[in-house]
């Protein structure tokens, strides 16, 4: 599934638990971080997930899922408002291809909506505060 939110509510499920790699240029933040796939399934699947944020698009951020979960066996990035995930850690938010919500104190859930399904999951809350804190960095301006 891939798509290119263009309004802020939208949502998709996993969460993220643990930063592996977090990386910094003048122009650019990556955080490479360990979410949670949301399914019908019982066990809950572990995903690595990279959060991604260029100051050439100061609006957006990108979340960029690995190519063993796509069906063409590309990586899956969707591009939406940096605004949205921000709003989405504090009260629902989103009605388009990405909806962000909190999931109690400490869990955060984004759902990804495209013409194939919806995809459904969970980040940690911490991961991603630090990711937009970063964002917000004089360095990636």
């Amino acid at each position: 599934m891939s798509a290119t939110a263009e309004n802020p509510p939208a949502s998709a499920t996993a969460t993220a638990t643990a930063t592996a790699t977090v990386t910094a240029t003048a122009t650019a933040v990556e955080e490479r971080v360990t979410a949670r796939v949301i399914s019908d399934d019982p066990l809950y699947r572990k995903v690595p997930v990279a959060l991604r944020f260029t100051a050439a698009e100061p609006l957006a951020v990108r979340i960029v899922f690995p190519a063993d979960l796509s069906p063409e066996g590309t990586d899956n990035e969707w591009v939406f408002p940096r605004a949205l995930l921000e709003a989405g850690l504090q009260a629902p938010t989103g009605t388009g291809d990405v909806r962000v919500w909190p999931c109690g104190r400490v869990q955060a859930v984004v759902e990804f909506h495209s013409p194939e399904g919806v995809a459904v999951v969970q980040f940690d809350i911490a991961a991603l505060r630090r990711f937009l804190r970063r964002t917000y960095s004089p360095a990636t301006r």
